[in-house]
């Protein structure tokens, strides 16, 4: 398939509620396997389909070292996530040439919807679980610098339109 261009912030799409799917189709899968693409091109380890500006709730995930070990996802939900939390430096293509600090739980377990189509449950750790959280307040139209308070938050957006 294809790596693809993900969309400028602020583009409006990237604070809009993505919509569930239903069922796992083929122009699904194919979504998945574009937003591999454009992961692996990032380099990165997890995309929200919003992020390319397809308003489905898919996202995919892979922190892992080898790669190739993507988790495709459907209506990803968190059911349970850890009181410890894990800080990471985070960042989008939206919005590239900054990151910021995120204090996020350092698990959680997710129930989505899996490439077969079936319901799945799953648990996820370290950089893992910031990723998949990290996808899913893509799909609720939340940025990662949404954590911030608003004085962090204006001075890194006006630090990534210097760097544009």
């Amino acid at each position: 398939m294809t790596a693809r261009r993900c969309i400028p912030w602020p583009d409006r799409r990237l604070r809009q509620v993505a919509m569930p799917v239903d069922v796992i189709t083929d122009a699904v899968r194919a979504l998945w396997t574009d937003m591999i693409d454009t992961m692996d091109a990032m380099p990165g380890v997890g995309l929200a389909a919003p992020q390319l500006g397809e308003m489905l709730r898919l996202a995919v995930v892979d922190a892992s070292e080898a790669r190739g070990q993507s988790v495709r996802m459907a209506n990803p939900e968190v059911l349970h996530a850890s009181v410890e939390l894990r800080g990471h430096d985070e960042g989008s293509p939206n919005l590239p040439g900054v990151w910021a600090r995120i204090e996020r739980p350092r698990a959680v377990t997710v129930r989505f919807l899996n490439a077969d189509g079936e319901v799945e449950e799953r648990d996820f750790v370290g950089l893992w679980a910031t990723s998949v959280q990290h996808q899913i307040d893509h799909l609720n139209g939340r940025m990662y610098f949404d954590h911030l308070s608003k004085i962090k938050r204006d001075m890194l957006i006006r630090r990534a339109r210097k760097s544009g």
